[in-house]
């Protein structure tokens, strides 16, 4: 297993926010992943207009995964409607 950091991008809206949030701890404890830590770093002004938004809501997740299920959850997230943006990074040791 390989140590990845996963930043999300979520809509502000509260219901949006919680149903994202649940739905993609969900889908990384499914698919294997090990979450070591969650952050929330709070709502900031997007770069560019994504969805017709121009703030979202960013949650930092430090976990260990297959490298496999990386295209896997690739998959899954893109077809979250509750998903603004999202990038897995992995930690050099």
């Amino acid at each position: 297993m390989r140590q990845y950091e996963l930043t999300v991008i979520f809509p502000l809206e509260e219901d949006q926010y919680q149903a994202g949030r649940e739905q993609v701890v969900t889908d990384l404890t499914a698919n294997g992943g090990e979450i070591e830590k969650t952050d929330e770093i709070g709502d900031k002004d997007l770069a560019y207009e994504i969805k017709k938004r121009k703030r979202g809501r960013y949650l930092l997740f430090t976990l260990k995964l297959e490298p496999a299920k990386i295209a896997v959850l690739d998959r899954i997230f893109k077809l979250n409607p509750n998903i603004l943006k999202y990038l897995f990074v992995k930690v050099e040791e």
